[in-house]
């Protein structure tokens, strides 16, 4: 069986939910998503501190492997969102923890006053609602009872002394309070309970109640709405960014290359069973082993199931740089190394270090990336990693000190397999 979902079909070929994106000079529609090049900030006049982009071992700036375009409308609406990766271009870092970092920038858009509308069009449908359920009440109230009739009850033969009927009762249970509020009235857009109908002791108190109802009334934003989807981190700014230093003083940066072709993953399906030749040889299951052990454990010690299950599947479309698929899974290298050993163990990645919350896989590069970037580079020295797998905030958190529509920028983790000792890719 193939290693990828499909509905095809034997004999046709399978398309995956992996985005592939391959580089290209020429610029196509989005311009935003390229690999090398120097980072296009989402606001151009005010960028983030420097110390994001600089290598945690040698503390010199990096230079970028890629700039992404992330926005997810359906998932995190009014969301502009950019990855990008960084990383350092000295030897000696190399294979080092934190000589390759990713940045998350997002800004959230003020509504566009839409979803205020819809609120306020849903709230009126359940204030008529709520009128007709209170209009039918008091119509069934009106009618004559024959419990009324049979025994005297009712509220004339309680007020002329009559008997009180044990089985009436005032107390509505479906009432949440004596003063018949509805309990399905409430705005589900605001943030505070409904307002009590109470009548006000004074002019003051009722100037200031009415301030408030009217502020309980406002409906939420689109966004603050769905603040599930973007939780707030902490409130308190931090310390003035690092500026950045002048263009001539930063790294050289690899060739900009804009990632103008973006499909989904076709893969070719299995080839099915070859018969066996007729000379063929069939020995038994409990037939005595003739290989040594040692001849096992060198073949087994060479054979690396899962790099190779990696190199067949990019070999499909070889020139791919990026594979993207939101909450998706990365396809790992190997499952020797920290990454792969922790993959296996289903913790892999850290929790957002702003919200505490999941982190989940969206983006990684290709080796052929590296090929692409160093295609001019005619030094002995480039980069050595396998795969870089890049795991942001699974809810796009934004941190609480930005002001509206004022973009910021976190840290988010970048995973890196390396290549083997030997140059294998």
């Amino acid at each position: 069986m193939a290693d990828y979902d499909s509905d095809s079909s034997d004999g046709e070929f399978a398309e995956t939910n992996v985005l592939l994106g391959y580089a290209s000079k020429d610029a196509d529609e989005d311009t935003i998503s390229r690999i090398g090049g120097r980072p296009e900030w989402l606001d151009a006049d005010k960028s983030p501190s420097a110390a994001l982009a600089r290598c945690k071992i040698c503390k010199n700036l990096m230079v970028m492997l890629l700039q992404l375009n992330g926005e997810l409308p359906e998932r995190f609406p009014n969301h502009d969102r950019r990855i990008y990766v960084f990383a350092c271009r000295r030897s000696s870092c190399s294979r080092r923890e934190g000589s390759i970092r990713a940045i998350r920038g997002v800004r959230v858009w003020a509504d566009d006053g839409s979803a205020a509308a819809a609120a306020e069009e849903k709230k009126r449908q359940k204030e008529e609602e709520a009128k007709k359920q209170e209009k039918a009440k008091e119509a069934e109230k009106a009618k004559p009872r024959l419990g009324d009739a049979l025994f005297g009850g009712g509220p004339s033969a309680a007020g002329a002394g009559g008997a009180k009927n044990p089985f009436s009762s005032n107390a509505n249970p479906f009432s949440s309070s004596s003063s018949g509020s509805n309990p399905f009235g409430a705005n589900p857009f605001s943030s505070q309970p409904a307002s009590s109908t109470a009548t006000p002791a004074s002019t003051t108190t009722t100037t200031t109640t009415t301030t408030k109802e009217t502020e309980k009334d406002l409906p939420k934003t689109f966004a603050e709405t769905l603040s599930i989807n973007a939780p707030k981190t902490a409130a308190v700014r931090p310390p003035a960014p690092e500026p950045w230093p002048a263009t001539d003083q930063q790294p050289t940066p690899y060739p900009t290359l804009y990632l103008a072709d973006a499909d989904y993953e076709t893969l070719e399906p299995e080839p099915a069973d070859m018969p066996l030749p007729a000379n063929a040889r069939i020995e038994e299951a409990d037939a005595p082993d003739t290989t040594s052990a040692a001849d096992k454990e060198a073949f087994e010690s060479t054979m690396d199931t899962t790099f190779q299950k990696f190199a067949d599947r990019l070999a499909q479309n070889p020139e791919q740089v990026i594979r993207y698929e939101f909450g998706g899974a990365p396809l790992l290298c190997s499952k020797t190394d920290d990454i792969g050993r922790a993959a296996a163990g289903g913790a892999m990645m850290p929790r957002c270090a702003s919200c505490g919350g999941k982190r989940t896989f969206e983006v990684q590069l290709t080796p052929h990336a590296i090929a692409e970037l160093e295609a001019e580079d005619l030094s002995l020295e480039g980069m050595e990693w396998g795969t870089i797998i890049v795991g942001v905030c699974e809810r796009d958190c934004v941190p609480a000190y930005l002001e509206e529509e004022e973009a910021g920028y976190l840290e988010e983790w970048a995973g890196v397999q390396w290549e083997e000792e030997g140059g294998k890719k």
